[in-house]
């Protein structure tokens, strides 16, 4: 107990930085997975013969080992923070994805053809009836990846891409149990301060009369 506080006293600058770092990392990729993957997974409801192969084709994708991913991209974009926010990006995508195509399918026709006879174009129906009706949906798809995000980011240390998997894997090779629990334990807390943040997001974006709507449909 005295070595980790020591540790603490010692390195606790450092671990606030390594915290933003691996922060950083996740969010990126994060954000970069929702940009592409609710439009995508949108636009996928549009052609549902294609959508089997897209998952498909991402499913293999999201079983490569994570350390395989990180090694492909080295040769094309060398190390650091860029190849590991890429390799990233990549795992974001199923869950997302997925969700969205998921959620935004299962809107009822009913409320489609009411917003028909309402004289409503296409893009009105996916901004005002589509997608707010799927964010429940979508929501949890993006908890889903953020969460995992956090914890795979731990990775990025192999390629240089800093975060606190520098003190994860320090310790496992110098064998210093206080450099794993300083890496493990905040990333267990941001992995949880982030679900529950998300959570929130979703009760605020998600309007109050398109729940009522659902919950009637």
């Amino acid at each position: 107990m005295d070595t980790i506080l020591q540790f603490f006293s010692t390195y606790g600058s450092e671990m606030l930085f390594k915290t933003l770092e691996h922060l950083y990392i996740s969010v990126i990729a994060a954000v970069l997975g929702i940009l592409i993957a609710v439009p995508a997974g949108v636009a996928l409801t549009r052609f549902p013969k294609g959508a089997g192969i897209v998952m498909g084709v991402l499913g293999v994708i999201q079983t490569f080992p994570s350390f395989a991913v990180l090694a492909f991209f080295i040769p094309l974009l060398g190390v650091g923070k860029t190849p590991a926010i890429i390799a990233l990006f990549f795992y974001s995508v199923l869950p997302i994805l997925r969700n969205t195509y998921t959620g935004v399918s299962g809107v009822q026709k009913s409320l489609l053809e009411a917003g028909r006879g309402m004289g409503m174009t296409g893009w009105e129906r996916i901004r005002d009836v589509e997608v707010p009706l799927a964010i429940p949906v979508i929501m949890a798809g993006i908890r889903l990846s953020t969460v995992y995000l956090i914890g795979w980011a731990t990775l990025a240390s192999f390629i240089g891409g800093g975060g606190l998997g520098d003190y994860i894997f320090s310790g496992l090779n110098l064998y210093q149990p206080e450099f794993i629990i300083a890496g493990a334990v905040p990333v267990t807390l941001l992995a949880l301060l982030t679900d529950l943040l998300i959570g929130k997001v979703e009760g605020w974006v998600t309007p109050k009369g398109m729940k009522k709507m659902r919950e009637a449909a």
